[in-house]
C-alpha cells in the first residue's frame, strides 16, 4: 500500500494564496513575485533603446525600423531571484517523539516550498545532520512539485548533528546571499548559534523555524528513568521529580529564546512550533504572525 502523501491535495490549494517573504534588500535580486526595473530579456516590455554594433537582432523593433528607418532594441523586464534555499535537520534527535519531529519538518518544508513554487521563486532544499547533503532545487510552478515531494518522502534521517560544519560547507558551495530558511530542533551538544550567526554576518536573511515534540520540552517521566541520547548513544541514569522537570522546562525555553534572539538581532525571523500544532495552524497561525508567509 502506498504511503499517503505529505501534504493533501485540499491544503495545498489553500496555501497558492501564500507568499514567502524576505526583510532585506538584496541589491539587483527580487523574488518571483516581485518587479524588476533591471532592463534585459524577459516577457513584459519595459523600454526602447538605440541598436548597438552586437547587439541580438531578434529584439530589435523591425516595425519602428520600417516607419523610422533606424534600428531600436527592445528592452524587457527581467526578474533575478533571490535564493532562497531550506536547511531540513534530518538528524538523529529529529526522531524523538516516534519520530514525529522528522515527519512534520517534512511536511512544514514542502509547503513552503509549495508556496514558493506557486509564485515562481525557486528553492533548494538542503538536508543535513553532520554534513550538508546532496540536494534538491525545485522551481518553474505548482507542476513541479511532486518531484520535490518524492525527495522529501525518500529521505531518512540519522546522525549527529553538526551546525557549525554544515555552515561551512553551505557558505563555501553556496557564496550567493538570499533567504536562508533552517527547519530544526537545533539540538546541537556543541551549540549552534555561532553557525547561525555565520550564516547571517555573511549577508543572508534568517528565518529559523524551531520544531520541538511535546516531551522536548515537557518531560512526561517520573522517577528512576535511563535516557539514551538519540545520536550519541550516551546513557544517564538520573532520578526525575517534578522540580527537576520544571527546571528542565525553563532552561529548554532558555534555549529556544537563544535562538530567538540570533534571528531578531540580525533582522531575521523567527518562529516556535511544537509537533501538537496542526500543521494548518503552523502555517496560517505561526509562520505567518511571524511574517514568514502572508
Amino acid at each position: 500500500m502506498a504511503n499517503a502523501p505529505l501534504l493533501d491535495r485540499k491544503f495545498l490549494e489553500r496555501l497558492e494564496r501564500l507568499t514567502i517573504h524576505w526583510q532585506k534588500s538584496f541589491p539587483g535580486l527580487v523574488g518571483g513575485h516581485n518587479r524588476s526595473r533591471l532592463p534585459g530579456g524577459g516577457q513584459e516590455f519595459l523600454d526602447h533603446r538605440h541598436f548597438h554594433q552586437g547587439d541580438d537582432l531578434r529584439a530589435v523593433n523591425w516595425r519602428a525600423y520600417m516607419r523610422l528607418d533606424k534600428m531600436f532594441l527592445k528592452l524587457f523586464q527581467v526578474e533575478p531571484r533571490v535564493p532562497v534555499r531550506l536547511l531540513l535537520d534530518i538528524s538523529a534527535s529529529m526522531t524523538s517523539g516516534n519520530g514525529e519531529k522528522f515527519d512534520y519538518a517534512r511536511r512544514l518544508a514542502a509547503a513552503l516550498c509549495y508556496v514558493g513554487l506557486v509564485r515562481l521563486d525557486t528553492i533548494e532544499v538542503l538536508p543535513f545532520s553532520a554534513r550538508l547533503q546532496e540536494g534538491k532545487t525545485c522551481g518553474g510552478g505548482r507542476h513541479r512539485y511532486t518531484p520535490l515531494s518524492r525527495f522529501l518522502e525518500a529521505l531518512a534521517p540519522g546522525g549527529t548533528t553538526g551546525f557549525l560544519k554544515v555552515v561551512r560547507e553551505f557558505l563555501n558551495d553556496y557564496p550567493q546571499r538570499g533567504l536562508v530558511i533552517v527547519v530544526s530542533d537545533f539540538l546541537d551538544e556543541h551549540g549552534c548559534e555561532k553557525a547561525l550567526q555565520y550564516l547571517a554576518d555573511y549577508g543572508n536573511e534568517l528565518m529559523l523555524i524551531q520544531i520541538w515534540s511535546d516531551e522536548d520540552r515537557t518531560p512526561p517521566w517520573t522517577g528512576e528513568c535511563d535516557l539514551v541520547e538519540a545520536e550519541s548513544g550516551a546513557r544517564l541514569h538520573i532520578h526525575v521529580d517534578n522540580e527537576a522537570r520544571a527546571r528542565y522546562t525553563e532552561e529548554f525555553d532558555k534555549f529556544a529564546a537563544s535562538i530567538r534572539s540570533v534571528a531578531m538581532r540580525n533582522s531575521g525571523r523567527y518562529a516556535a512550533i511544537p509537533t501538537s500544532t496542526p500543521i494548518d495552524d503552523a502555517i496560517f497561525g505561526k509562520l505567518m504572525q511571524s511574517r514568514s508567509v502572508a
